[in-house]
């Protein structure tokens, strides 16, 4: 990135304008703990959700509760969550209900995690570092609601808002994506090796983003976070 581009980024960023860039080898750095400090995500949603998958990837040493990724509708403020309340546990909503899956702890290091949903079975899959853990069951049936307000680093309380800074994400977060298909094992697997993706809602390659607070852009200082 030139410097044009590179000053284009962090203007948009201080003055709250949407922004759309390639992301790739790059991190979102909330800098604060705690923080009232978000990304809010733009995503052309054009019918309900049946089926999904949201992925993204993690660097922190915080050891309280904290949202990594939140979609809220005015009916819903966790229609879809990924909130991790201890270092040895997330917690996957869809439509206000939860399932928990239990992990090691981690080691200081990169944690990416993968979580997807269908509809017409209630199945909920878990992969942490491109591994999966035991299928759940939650809330079969549901329909995720296609008007709403997608947050990376705060937990919704209400659509777009009703912030605790004591569940807020500080460290950085990487290749945020988000599906309208549950994706294949092998897709799973990739989308953790950084290789190539089907098309999304969300692709962090061309990510349409707002800077809300003490979040900054920075090159990753790894070059690859994948095995």
């Amino acid at each position: 990135m030139g410097r044009l581009q590179l000053w284009l980024v962090v203007l948009a960023a201080l003055s709250g304008i949407v922004a759309q860039e390639d992301l790739y080898r790059k991190v979102f750095v909330f800098r604060k703990d705690p923080s009232d400090a978000y990304v809010l995500l733009r995503a052309k949603l054009e019918q309900p959700l049946q089926n999904f998958t949201v992925c993204l990837r993690s660097y922190t040493d915080l050891t309280r509760p904290y949202s990594l990724f939140s979609y809220a509708t005015k009916a819903q403020d966790n229609e879809i969550l990924l909130f991790k309340p201890k270092p040895s546990e997330y917690r996957f909503y869809v439509g206000g209900k939860f399932v928990i899956f239990r992990v090691p702890e981690g080691h200081g290091d990169w944690e990416h995690v993968c979580a997807s949903w269908e509809s017409a079975t209630g199945i909920a899959e878990f992969w942490l570092n491109g591994k999966p853990w035991p299928r759940k069951g939650l809330q079969r049936g549901y329909t995720v609601g296609v008007e709403a307000a997608i947050l990376l680093g705060q937990e919704q309380d209400a659509f777009g808002g009703g912030f605790d800074v004591y569940n807020s994400f500080s460290g950085e977060l990487a290749d945020v994506y988000l599906w309208d298909v549950g994706l294949s094992p092998d897709k799973m697997r990739a989308a953790y090796q950084s290789l190539r993706l089907p098309p999304a809602i969300l692709a962090w390659k061309s990510l349409s983003y707002e800077v809300k607070g003490d979040v900054v852009v920075k090159p990753r200082l790894r070059e690859a976070l994948g095995p």
